[in-house]
């Protein structure tokens, strides 16, 4: 059973399986039960930095508190956010967004960061992440299949699991994190993983394309797409071939044989490159609020206008064709129009928000754990240090690529960002724990047939020996 700090981030994961309810819930101004809880476990790890050394837990491989190198990634941005709201013309105004800037980029991923102790307590939060995908993806399906989804072109037939339509980008975060960490486990096992680990990764892989597929979300597909080619290019050539060709033709039986959604999966692909043809709707609204981000970025180029402020500067900015809000319905939600309260795109939602300070500074600790954990990862594979955590290095690494790339379609918002802040974390634990360089084999005798063993050496590879050198 998992002991220690990991629990809470084990748990803040499977709240997000919980119904989203109404629209407080939904994200647009209410506390979800994962919010609260990724509170406790930042408190959790508050309360263990002020505890004495010698009440701390004995043989603790994680970091007691944060590293030099840890404290700047994750300092910069919050003094960078604190900066840009008090230049803000109304800071009260901006309050909010500069708390939920520094929970979810600052506070959480270090509470993620300090609460996973080693390599065994990373794999129990990839499980637990698999394991909200499977849940999501399956009620996504049965939405799609029964026509309880949210609305798409007049049927309710879009995926959203239990997030709802208020948040139609929930269930296809959650089944992309599911998706890329399942596959990265899968494609690259440590050593000595028992035999039942591939495959099970693989398939669960594998069932998550289709609700991924049903979400209808382009922005989830490309960035999806461009993780799974960096973990496939890691794995090998052959092993990119084969398994290309097996996503082909899974998807020729699941489309041309069985007509899974046919014309709207077709559609909506294609609307991913109509840019100046006859767009849809959606396209040219994302356009006209990138534009109108730039706008508004030229205004306050050094600090912006404030976190939260987008919204109150669109209009006089926005061009003459954004629409004045998007269609939700569908899922046990009543037809409703919602505004567009951001440019769809994280990059110029903080250019426009906190100008150049917020941007170099948030991009800047970013590009920091990108750098890192792809030389750790190298490192790794070469059989240097933390080569007997690669997978969580291969996890860490096509998250990261996932989230870098979705960011260009999407931005903060609705309960799954919860679940962004603890990815960000665990990828933040590959590139600046020292407990990754602290790895070593376990100590278990090989049973004699192996299999128990074998599960149980795995499950413990990448935990450190104790201080005084016996066995953990």
């Amino acid at each position: 059973m998992p002991r220690g700090p990991v629990v809470p981030v084990l748990v803040t994961v499977l709240l997000l399986c919980a119904p989203a309810g109404g629209a407080g819930a939904a994200g647009h101004g209410g506390v979800t039960l994962a919010d609260l809880c990724s509170g406790v476990l930042v408190l959790w790890c508050a309360l263990g930095l002020l505890r004495p050394p010698a009440h701390r837990t004995a043989g603790r491989v994680g970091p007691r508190a944060l590293t030099p190198l840890a404290a700047v990634v994750l300092g910069v941005p919050a003094a960078a956010f604190a900066v840009t709201t008090i230049a803000s013309a109304d800071p009260a105004a901006s309050l909010p967004g500069f708390v939920r800037y520094l929970q979810l980029f600052v506070l959480v991923p270090g509470a993620v960061l300090l609460s996973l102790r080693d390599a065994r307590d990373v794999r129990l939060m990839c499980a637990a992440v698999v394991l909200l995908a499977l849940v999501e993806g399956g009620v996504g399906v049965v939405q799609a299949l029964t026509g309880n989804g949210a609305s798409y072109q007049g049927e309710n037939v879009r995926a959203v699991g239990t997030f709802g339509p208020l948040d139609v980008m929930g269930m296809a975060t959650a089944v992309s994190y599911g998706l890329v960490t399942a596959l990265a486990c899968g494609l690259h096992p440590p050593a000595g993983a028992p035999r039942w680990l591939r495959p099970c990764a693989l398939g669960s892989a594998a069932a998550l394309v289709v609700p991924l597929a049903l979400s209808y979300s382009r922005g989830a597909w490309i960035a999806t797409a461009s993780a799974v080619l960096l973990l496939l290019a890691l794995r090998g050539v052959r092993t990119t071939v084969c398994v290309l060709a097996a996503v082909a033709a899974t998807g020729v039986v699941l489309v041309g044989g069985f007509g899974l959604a046919t014309q709207e999966l077709s559609q909506r692909a294609r609307s991913i490159t109509e840019v100046s043809d006859s767009p849809d709707r959606s396209v040219t609204d994302r356009y006209t609020l990138w534009g109108a981000a730039l706008d508004i970025w030229r205004e306050a180029p050094v600090t912006g206008v404030g976190p939260k402020e987008f919204p109150e500067h669109r209009d006089a900015h926005a061009a003459l064709e954004l629409s004045s809000g998007s269609d939700t319905a569908g899922a046990g939600v009543p037809f409703q129009r919602e505004p567009l309260l951001s440019p769809h795109n994280m990059y110029l939602l903080v250019l426009s928000e906190q100008g150049l300070v917020g941007t170099v500074a948030l991009m800047g600790s970013w590009g920091v754990l990108l750098v890192r954990g792809g030389r750790r990862l190298v490192d790794a594979r070469r059989g240097g240090p933390g080569c007997r955590a690669t997978d969580c290095g291969a996890v860490a690494a096509g998250l990261l690529v996932w989230q870098s790339v979705d960011f260009l379609y999407g931005d903060i918002g609705g309960p799954s960002t919860v679940l962004t802040a603890l990815v960000l974390g665990s990828a933040t634990w590959w590139a600046l724990s020292p407990a990754v360089e602290q790895t070593a084999d376990g100590t278990v005798e090989r049973a004699a047939d192996g299999t128990a063993a074998r599960t149980a050496a795995w499950w413990h590879r990448g935990r450190a020996p104790k201080a005084d050198g016996g066995p953990r």
